[in-house]
């Protein structure tokens, strides 16, 4: 448990820009097969995307240290465009989200997203680019529901740690909605988090207590 919880906000910070991040710095021999890289696949377009956002990091680094609304609005921009945030706000949601308006979980997507991108956003800038990734497989999701692409973080005098990606078509484009490091889904870590607070109060209760910081999303 240690190794994920350390593990699982790394993930969920890299997550907030690269959804797939490890693809970025995986080397050829360990690259999907040519069936799961097709032009509009998830891993090809994860693979056009990533070496712009790396490189982003690295040549704003500086600027980001100093400006962290600047790091903000990077992330906000990125995050929009790669996660699927509210199908995944209904996955945290559960029973409680059964018959509650788009309104309502937009609301509790947005707040989510905003408190976890205060908590784990700086984490970006400590990213390391240097990290090795091994691609094991890309496979479909029970009943259509989009895929999963599993891989390991390679770390130098470490043990790999296993990280998988669930995505899902929206809007025309794959998206990502779960993260799951070591098998532990970060929806499913919030989906028990919230379990409670959302007996007590309703959806949009709790998602002006997660934008205020009475509440705060953690993976710990």
């Amino acid at each position: 448990m240690p190794l994920i919880r350390r593990a699982l906000p790394l993930a969920l910070a890299a997550a907030l820009v690269l959804p797939a991040a490890a693809f970025a710095q995986a080397r050829p021999a360990a690259a999907p097969a040519a069936s799961t890289a097709q032009a509009g696949s998830p891993s090809q377009l994860v693979l056009g995307n990533t070496e712009r956002v790396l490189k982003t990091l690295e040549s704003r680094r500086a600027e980001f240290t100093r400006d962290r609304g600047a790091l903000q609005t990077f992330i906000n921009s990125e995050f929009n465009t790669v996660f699927d945030r509210d199908y995944a706000a209904r996955q945290v949601l559960g029973r409680h989200g059964r018959g509650a308006s788009d309104a309502d979980v937009k609301a509790f997507g947005d707040a989510l997203a905003e408190n976890l991108m205060r908590k784990y956003g700086s984490s970006l800038l400590d990213f390391n680019t240097q990290l090795r990734v091994r691609i094991k497989s890309e496979a479909p999701l029970p009943r259509g529901l989009g895929v999963r692409v599993s891989s390991e973080l390679l770390r130098s005098g470490g043990e790999p740690i296993p990280v998988d990606y669930l995505m899902r078509q929206s809007g025309g484009t794959w998206k990502v909605f779960d993260v799951m490091v070591e098998g532990v889904s970060f929806v499913r870590t919030f989906r028990e988090q919230f379990d409670t607070p959302l007996q007590r109060k309703s959806i949009q209760e709790v998602a002006r207590d997660l934008r205020s910081g009475q509440i705060q999303a953690t993976a710990e």
